[in-house]
């Protein structure tokens, strides 16, 4: 982030408990009518995506500003979650008939929770918060959504336009402090919360939800490998993996943060890596020729930099970038590491920035093993010409999503979760609608 825009953050409101009492209240007292009545929430979501497809010059900037990612990849921000308004708005919630004779028709139906709680990070503030509200919203829930503190501003916006198109009290959107996060989960009336961010924060809510039992999803860290085999294409590949390993200056959690590469392979493959490295262009990203942007904020630069000032006593070395730049900013250049392995910090931990380590495998069966020796299960991939043993390898990963010949490809219609400390529950698709409601068996006689 340029320290121009720091003085921006300043404008955010914090917050007083107070003032969350009173939007809990009005999160509750809107439920009712809002819960019973499929059309209108139906319609709802659909003048939201309108609103903010007419609105994405006007937030694309501010994310921009906030959070430090490139223009257009705040515009294929706004475009996301607008894909996931229209896609709930669109999804039939069916009855699950159980029995139907001449004696008893009994079926399952979904009901809404009531006041659900949305916490979001600040990497993704818009199609990570817009996902969790439009799941919320479809579902009968209403909700209250809080935005990182590093990237509130973009959030703030497009609360206020979709506000617009919903009874008061349906979406409340307050900033303010990680401290305010406590409250909103132990709160009385919250009775669903979906939390995307640290693991150690998604322990924390979980004991808090653990008191009455609130319902629960925690979306959390990853460390995803990928596993390239000796006949995949190094140009193809590399081109692949740098621009999901890349995006948003590595600051995306599904994004490939360790490379197992074949030994025949390695050469060329990291050569290709580091082609790709030192053509991005680094710099502000309101600027039109910029690839990539500045970390979001000094507590991540410094820890990345950390992460790579390390590699020496481990072995390893930068064989391009591994400097952070001098200026006004939070840049890093593009790094790409050799000579680690998987004790090694930066491999063993969640990097989230422009810093991959790439390793050698000579044998598969070890490769599989080294990518799931870790608590995080969140993605994968797995690289071939030949697609089918490939799906026949990522059927070995442990993680939530395992790609073939991609990674980090999301949409609203997919089921995305994680496994062991990655999270519990599943965005996305049917069963992320589930999340957000409760099961109800109805039974009669005929």
């Amino acid at each position: 982030m340029n320290p121009a825009t720091e003085s921006v953050f300043a404008t955010a409101p914090a917050a007083s408990p107070g003032q969350l009492d009173a939007a809990f209240a009005a999160a509750d007292r809107a439920f009712p009518a809002w819960s019973r009545d499929e059309d209108a929430r139906r319609a709802a979501l659909r003048g939201i995506a309108d609103a903010l497809v007419r609105a994405v010059e006007e937030v694309a900037p501010v994310l921009t500003a906030e959070q430090g990612k490139i223009l257009s990849e705040s515009r294929r921000e706004i475009s996301g979650a607008v894909a996931w308004f229209r896609y709930y708005a669109d999804l039939e919630i069916p009855r699950q008939i159980v029995q139907d004779d001449d004696r008893v028709f009994s079926e399952v139906v979904r009901r809404p929770l009531g006041p659900a709680v949305a916490i979001t990070p600040w990497n993704a503030p818009i199609s990570i918060g817009m996902a969790k509200v439009a799941t919320a919203l479809r579902a009968g829930d209403t909700v209250v959504l809080k935005p990182s503190p590093y990237a509130p501003l973009s959030t703030l916006l497009v609360g206020r336009i979709a506000s617009q198109l919903l009874p008061a009290g349906v979406l409340n959107v307050v900033s303010g402090s990680d401290e305010l996060g406590p409250l909103m989960t132990s709160h009385p009336l919250t009775r669903k919360i979906s939390f995307t961010g640290s693991i150690a924060t998604g322990k924390k809510i979980a004991a808090d939800a653990s008191q009455d039992l609130k319902r629960l999803t925690l979306e959390l860290g990853g460390n995803d490998a990928a596993i390239v085999l000796a006949d995949a294409d190094p140009e193809f590949t590399a081109a692949g993996l740098f621009a999901a390993a890349f995006s948003n200056t590595g600051q995306v959690c599904v994004a490939p943060k360790r490379i197992y590469i074949a030994q025949s392979l390695y050469p060329a493959l990291v050569d290709a890596l580091v082609a790709q490295a030192r053509a991005a262009r680094i710099g502000n990203g309101a600027d039109p020729d910029v690839d990539l942007g500045p970390l979001n904020n000094r507590p991540q630069l410094d820890y990345v930099a950390g992460l790579v000032a390390g590699l020496v006593a481990a072995g390893g070395r930068a064989v391009t970038g591994g400097s952070v730049i001098d200026g006004p900013g939070y840049f890093h250049e593009s790094t790409i590491i050799t000579g680690v392995d998987d004790t090694t910090r930066i491999v063993a931990e969640e990097q989230f920035g422009p810093a991959l380590p790439v390793m050698a495998y000579s044998d598969l069966d070890d490769a599989i093993a080294r990518a799931n020796a870790t608590e995080y299960g969140l993605g994968g991939s797995v690289w071939s010409a030949d697609p089918e043993r490939a799906t026949q390898i990522a059927a070995r990963i442990e993680a939530g999503t395992v790609w073939v010949n991609t990674h980090k490809a999301l949409a609203p219609h997919q089921p995305f979760a994680g496994r062991k400390w990655s999270g519990q529950g599943t965005e996305g698709g049917p069963s992320g609608l589930d999340g957000f409601t409760d099961a109800q068996f109805l039974y009669r006689t005929r």
